[in-house]
C-alpha cells in the first residue's frame, strides 16, 4: 500500500482556478493530489455536490472488492433482463432490444465506465449488493462524506418525475412533454438539493487515493479498473480538453441537468500522476462552458504539478 503525506498547496493556485472558471459554471468544487508528493489542492472541497454518473466508480470499487474476495469473477456471465433496461446514449438498452442478453462482468464494467451505460450500471449495482453495500464499502475505506442511495433508474425517475425510464417510456414521455429535452441540461434545484447520491470533492479524492493506494482493491483489480477508465469515451472536452495531445487520462464523467463532473487520474510528462475530482452544478451556462471550466481546472493543475518536479 502506498503511503504519502498530504501537503496543502499555496492558495495562489486555488485563486487562479477560481478566476479561470468564473462565469463558466454556477458552482465548482475541486480536489486534487499529486500521488508521489501528496501535494493537495482543494476548492470548496467540503461542500456537497450531486455526482450523477460519477458515482459509478464507487460501484465499480465495490464490485472489484467482491472480485478480490472471490465472490464475483470478471469472466462470469451475467444475464441482463429487459426489465432492467434503462435508456441512455449508445446504450445496451438500445443496442439489444430483444431478450436473451448476457455479458461477462468485465464487459458490463467496461460500458458502465467508458460509455456511462445506465443498464450496465444497475446490473453491476445489483451484483455489488445494492446502494447500501456500496456506501458501506466507502465507510470501510474511511470515507464519510460520500453516499450512494439509488440505482440509475431511480435517479432518472426522480429527476424527470417519470414512472419508468426504459427507452420506450422515454420516447413516449418526450412526445407528450417536449420540455423534457432541455431539462437534460437545465439546472434542477430540487435534484441538487436532494442529499442522496452526493459527495464532497475531498471525499471523492479519498476514493481515488484509496484505489491508487491499494486499500480499495488489489493491484490486479486496480490495473483492470484504471485500464477501463483510460478508455472512457465521454467528456472529451472536460479533463482532457486543454491537456497536451496524448496525455494519459483515466477518468469518469457525470452529467445531469445543471451538473457536469469529471474525476480520475492525469499523468504528467515525467510519469508522475495526480488524482483529480471536479464537480460543478447550478450552471445556466451552455454545456460547452461547463466543459471548458473543467478543462481549465485540469490544465491549471497539470501545469502547477509539473512545475513542482
Amino acid at each position: 500500500m502506498k503511503e504519502t503525506k498530504t501537503v496543502s498547496a499555496d492558495k495562489s493556485i486555488a485563486q487562479k482556478i477560481e478566476k479561470l472558471t468564473e462565469g463558466l459554471v454556477g458552482r465548482i468544487g475541486v480536489a486534487a493530489q499529486e500521488l508521489s508528493s501528496g501535494l493537495n489542492v482543494s476548492i470548496n472541497g467540503d461542500e456537497n455536490f450531486a455526482m450523477a454518473s460519477a458515482y459509478k466508480i464507487a460501484i465499480a470499487a465495490k464490485v472489484m472488492d467482491l472480485v478480490d474476495k472471490g465472490e464475483l469473477s470478471l469472466d462470469q456471465m451475467v444475464e441482463v433482463p429487459q426489465d432492467m433496461y434503462v435508456a441512455g446514449v449508445v446504450a445496451i438498452a438500445e443496442r439489444f432490444p430483444y431478450s436473451g442478453v448476457q455479458f461477462s462482468l468485465a464487459n458490463l464494467i467496461y460500458p458502465m465506465i467508458t460509455e456511462s451505460d445506465n443498464t450496465a450500471t444497475d446490473v453491476c449495482l445489483q451484483l455489488a449488493g445494492g446502494p447500501t453495500a456500496v456506501t458501506e464499502n466507502l465507510r470501510r475505506l474511511g470515507i464519510t462524506d460520500f453516499r450512494v442511495d439509488r440505482s440509475v433508474r431511480e435517479i432518472l425517475m426522480d429527476f424527470y418525475s417519470l414512472p419508468e425510464v426504459n427507452p420506450e417510456a422515454i420516447v413516449e414521455a418526450i412526445s407528450k412533454n417536449p420540455a423534457l429535452v432541455p431539462a437534460q441540461v437545465d439546472p434542477n434545484p430540487n435534484f441538487e438539493a436532494d442529499p442522496r447520491d452526493h459527495t464532497t470533492p475531498n471525499a471523492y479524492l479519498q476514493l481515488l487515493l484509496a484505489i491508487d493506494g491499494g486499500t480499495a482493491m488489489s493491484p490486479k483489480s486496480r490495473e483492470f479498473l484504471l485500464g477501463v477508465m483510460s478508455r472512457t469515451r465521454t467528456g472529451a472536452g472536460r479533463l482532457k480538453g486543454l491537456l497536451p495531445k496524448g496525455t494519459p487520462v483515466a477518468h469518469k464523467t457525470g452529467t445531469l441537468g445543471g451538473v457536469a463532473n469529471d474525476v480520475g487520474y492525469i499523468t504528467l510528462p515525467d510519469g508522475r500522476q495526480f488524482a483529480i475530482a471536479v464537480f460543478t452544478n447550478s450552471s445556466k451556462t451552455p454545456a460547452s462552458d461547463r466543459e471548458r471550466a473543467i478543462a481549465e481546472v485540469a490544465r491549471a493543475l497539470y501545469d502547477f504539478y509539473y512545475l513542482q518536479s
